[in-house]
């Protein structure tokens, strides 16, 4: 059954809200406070698991009666943790390092309620394999694109296709940041049906 609990993104990130909004479900955007240092010798998939689970726990403390999402997103090359680049120079040295190999995105989502004790996780492992890149190619896309803000500097939804060479994915929009095939099944199990009797 759906309930009328308020819906919080905890998360600051445009591509979050965005991919959140295809749900067509009304919902805030509160900023999480957390540490995303990861911890010494931290595997990237788990530090996905707990940055998620720490930005939704930050937000639903602050509003407990709320269903919070969390989610986090960390790239993975042959165990080392590849996190956002900052600034063109980290871009550059990310998509070099990355060119003709194989990397897997963790996008880790968690969705807490403290009024109603509901607290669930999972996450999406997105295998992808980039294309042999040229510095010529690598400059011509971060010139578009500047990807500053993206694990991984592949910005997969727009110009940052053309970098890749397959993509395997059992939850298409994980690459992008949120898995919205799992957040659904989260949001029902916390009592929110995105395709419930009271959906606009």
């Amino acid at each position: 059954m759906r309930t009328s609990r308020r819906l919080i993104l905890a998360s600051t990130s445009i591509y979050r809200r965005e991919l959140l909004e295809r749900l067509r479900m009304p919902f805030d955007v509160a900023a999480p406070d957390v540490d995303e240092t990861p911890a010494d010798s931290e595997p990237p998939g788990a530090l996905a698991q707990r940055l998620a689970w720490a930005k939704a726990r930050s937000v639903a403390q602050l509003h407990p009666d709320a269903v919070v999402i969390g989610s986090d997103q960390v790239a993975d090359l042959n165990g080392e943790a590849v996190g956002k680049p900052g600034d063109h120079p980290g871009a550059v040295r990310q998509l070099r390092a990355m060119s003709g190999r194989q990397v897997v995105f963790h996008t880790a989502v968690s969705v807490v309620c403290v009024a109603s004790g509901f607290a669930a996780s999972d996450v999406a492992r997105v295998t992808v394999t980039f294309r042999s890149l040229g510095d010529d190619e690598i400059e011509r896309y971060l010139q578009v694109e500047r990807p500053y803000d993206c694990a991984g500097s592949a910005k997969s939804e727009t110009l940052g296709i053309a970098l890749l060479q397959s993509v395997e994915s059992d939850d298409p929009t994980a690459l992008i940041g949120l898995p919205l095939i799992r957040t659904c099944t989260l949001l029902r199990l916390a009592g929110l049906d995105p395709l419930g009797p009271t959906h606009p």
